[in-house]
């Protein structure tokens, strides 16, 4: 395997990177987070994500940059859930008060082992122990990606369990298709193939509805804008794909204002959140040395919808002892009208 030591960690473990190719693109890849660092578009100069290169940005100033994030993607309320009548409480890393992306020290910031590696692959392997951030069962996870023909990262992703959890995975890139960050994406042209979303609360958390897009700013069954109002009001919302996880399907199909680079994301999960990065803090300075702001890029993270333990009516995120979770995403990038 082909690895270098892109860093370390405070205790002294080092922090690798592999770089891989196929179909049209090459990437570089963390085993902090199971991190994608960078990802090009054979005839595009600039990045497609958002990244870091030096290795100390990560734990200091990324929000998930190219991660994967668990054991529970997204939001539970309280932090605070059940399973066969024991309650559980999850760290609550979020306003204080929610459990946001597993935990203060999930499994997007931990350091990943590489367990093999080839010119156009990398699996990496980590477990989120019993106990950890408040969750039950010693948690197996195993991420590959692939770089595959026709311009194709695929992430797949599993996971075991020797205890009842929840399990709840999502890659977590952040993706501009014009400039690498230089300039915002609220011009990107974008369709989701939804029909209903998830209003939230003040606090971003579900308010339990599950509201049909039609007539709504949630609308993207038709390419438009990400753009919504002036000032802009920012996207954060899960899209309600299926009721649940199944065969892979289209989920999002999004392209750059002037680049003419299009990205498709087809995902076997019943949800996608829509985060258009108004949390992006101004002042980083990312890949290339470009300076990123608000809305430089924007997340398309294939999931189980958030808070699904306190609302039994949406998709599941229970694993037990002798299941297997598994999530394909793909994100399919080309030039525009090929």
């Amino acid at each position: 395997m082909d690895a270098e030591i892109f860093g370390y960690l405070p205790d002294g473990q080092p922090v690798h990177r592999v770089a891989i190719q196929g179909g049209g693109l090459s990437a570089t890849i963390i085993n902090w987070g199971a991190v994608v660092q960078d990802l090009r578009l054979a005839g595009h100069a600039d990045p497609l994500v958002l990244g870091f290169d030096n290795f100390a940005d990560y734990p200091a100033h990324s929000p998930y940059f190219g991660a994967v994030v668990g054991r529970f993607a997204n939001r539970i309320a309280d932090g605070r859930f059940s399973i066969d009548g024991i309650a559980y409480q999850a760290d609550r890393n979020f306003l204080g008060k929610h459990a946001l992306h597993g935990g203060a020290s999930g499994i997007g910031r931990q350091l990943w082992t590489l367990a093999d590696a080839g010119a156009d692959f990398v699996t990496m392997t980590c477990r989120a122990r019993d106990g950890e951030m408040g969750f039950p069962g010693n948690l197996d996870v195993t991420c590959t990606y692939a770089l595959k023909d026709a311009g194709r990262l695929v992430v797949e992703l599993t996971a075991t369990t020797d205890a009842p959890t929840v399990c709840n995975l999502a890659h977590h890139s952040y993706f501009n298709l014009d400039d690498g960050g230089r300039t915002d994406v609220l011009n990107h042209i974008m369709q989701i193939e939804a029909e209903a979303y998830l209003p939230v609360d003040g606090e971003l958390i579900p308010t339990g509805e599950v509201i049909p897009v039609a007539g709504t700013e949630y609308d993207f069954r038709a390419p438009r804008p990400v753009r919504r109002g002036e000032p802009h009001r920012p996207y954060d919302h899960n899209f309600c794909l299926a009721p649940v996880r199944g065969a892979l399907q289209r989920a999002v199909t999004v392209e750059g204002a002037r680049s003419g680079i299009a990205m498709e994301v087809w995902t076997t999960e019943p949800g996608v959140q829509f985060y258009d990065g108004p949390g992006i803090a101004a002042g980083l300075t990312g890949l290339d040395g470009v300076g990123y702001a608000p809305h430089s890029a924007l997340c398309l993270e294939p999931q189980i919808w958030p808070d699904a333990p306190h609302r039994p009516y949406f998709p599941q995120a229970l694993l037990r002892p002798g299941e297997r979770y598994a999530q394909t995403t793909e994100y399919r990038f080309r030039k525009a009208g090929r």
